[in-house]
């Protein structure tokens, strides 16, 4: 019998599994070499969760955009600023050597992951008052450096890990990592959707 504590891992592993499957479709049988293991053995999974902790990471900080704009005009859609993102991730792919629109589909996929989780607190502090938030962040001075910050990161971890994700295995050890991810991260239901909706474009044969 598996030790209690190692239930929800487990549970959370193959949830990811699942989702991630679905979202990126079926990758094929891995070969001996390729084949997933635990991400604390596996070096290719490792890999991939320089990447998926950053998403996770990208993902929490929904919730200060979430709070800096309940209750305010500020609207969770902000296409001008979206495009300015895509334009500005597209240039620095290029300077990097990568498929610009590749990494812009990933930096898409952040954006409406993003949109998720806040989407679903409105509609969680809509319903219970008590859980709003008290304090209000400065989504200018505070929310979008530290955002900006992750998205130099992920360049660099996209940059480095472009072979890892071109791997005809890359959909299950991005399942595996993201899972790792979640755990180490304690994602709630609505982030973990939301993590799931920020996976799809990373692997290359999406």
């Amino acid at each position: 019998m598996r030790p209690r504590r190692l239930r929800p891992v487990l549970t959370l592993l193959s949830t990811l599994a699942t989702a991630a499957t679905l979202a990126l479709g079926t990758a094929g049988p891995a070969t001996a070499a390729e084949r997933p293991a635990p991400v604390r053995h596996t070096a290719a999974a490792h890999d991939l969760t320089s990447v998926t902790e950053l998403l996770a990471q990208r993902l929490l900080l929904a919730d200060k955009v979430a709070a800096a704009k309940y209750g305010t005009d500020t609207p969770i859609d902000d296409p001008e600023r979206e495009a300015r993102i895509l334009d500005d991730v597209r240039a620095r792919a290029a300077g990097l050597g990568l498929d610009p629109d590749a990494v812009a589909a990933v930096f898409r996929d952040q954006i409406e992951a993003n949109k998720l989780v806040q989407r679903g607190l409105y509609a969680r502090w809509d319903a219970n008052p008590g859980e709003r938030p008290t304090e209000r962040p400065d989504l200018t001075k505070e929310v979008r450096p530290a955002l900006d910050r992750i998205t130099t990161q992920l360049l660099a971890a996209l940059d480095d890990t472009e072979q890892s994700r071109a791997r005809p295995s890359c959909g299950p050890r991005l399942a595996m990592a993201a899972g790792w991810s979640a755990y180490t991260h304690r994602l709630d239901a609505l982030h973990l959707k939301g993590l799931g909706r920020a996976l799809p474009s990373v692997c290359a044969e999406s």
